[in-house]
């Protein structure tokens, strides 16, 4: 895939982001089958005793609650959306298209998850190279998506793709990041009822990937 200019990544709606999500939504993007999905994919890539990383997070963050992770810290763009998930042992108020840099250091996370919110990064290279600079070698992220989205937030190349080309999308933006192993792109979904649901998970380079 070439290189993508500054314009697929303009969205209908400039306003602030800050805007946008000022009033907090207490409502799931997906119904319960492609949550059920979301919830198995995390369950296999995030193994119990891990810090996780929720990016772009809000209420809840479909995690196995029977799992104990060490530590689940949440980014996002509402507050009292952050601040009524259950899930989360510390969480951040941050606009990644104002502001992509992680307020962490490096290695501190053992996995990270951005769940049907891709599709709204502005500036998708920077951030997925600033989460793989937060995780340590190997740790996996997980990317989930479905066929719903606020269309006027939506960048305009997430806008003219199918789902196939959202994967190669969403594979190409990790390739270009530079510190991620080749992604591995699936269909998710548990049953053919529902909400589709999609999955890029890819790992942390280590030293010893050429």
């Amino acid at each position: 895939m070439a290189s993508i200019p500054d314009s697929a990544f303009q969205r209908f709606d400039e306003s602030p982001d800050e805007e946008f999500y000022r009033l907090p939504r207490f409502v799931t993007h997906i119904d319960d089958s492609a949550i059920a999905a979301v919830t198995q994919l995390y369950r296999r890539y995030f193994r119990p005793g891990a810090a996780i990383l929720d990016l772009m997070s809000s209420w809840v963050s479909h995690l196995p609650p029977e799992i104990e992770y060490s530590r689940i810290v949440g980014i996002g763009m509402n507050g009292q959306e952050l601040a009524e998930n259950p899930f989360l042992d510390e969480w951040h108020v941050q606009n990644l298209n104002r502001d992509p840099h992680l307020p962490f250091a490096d290695g501190e996370f053992d996995g990270a998850a951005i769940c049907v919110s891709v599709q709204y990064l502005t500036r998708p290279v920077e951030v997925m190279r600033e989460v793989g600079r937060v995780l340590r070698p190997r740790a996996p992220l997980v990317i989930t998506f479905s066929n719903r989205c606020f269309h006027t937030k939506a960048t305009a190349c997430w806008r003219l793709l199918d789902d196939d080309g959202h994967l190669r999308l969403i594979a190409h933006f990790l390739r270009e990041a530079g510190n991620w192993r080749e992604p591995d792109c699936c269909d998710a979904r548990l049953t053919t009822d529902g909400d589709p649901l999609y999955a890029v998970v890819a790992c942390r380079r280590d030293d010893q990937d050429s």
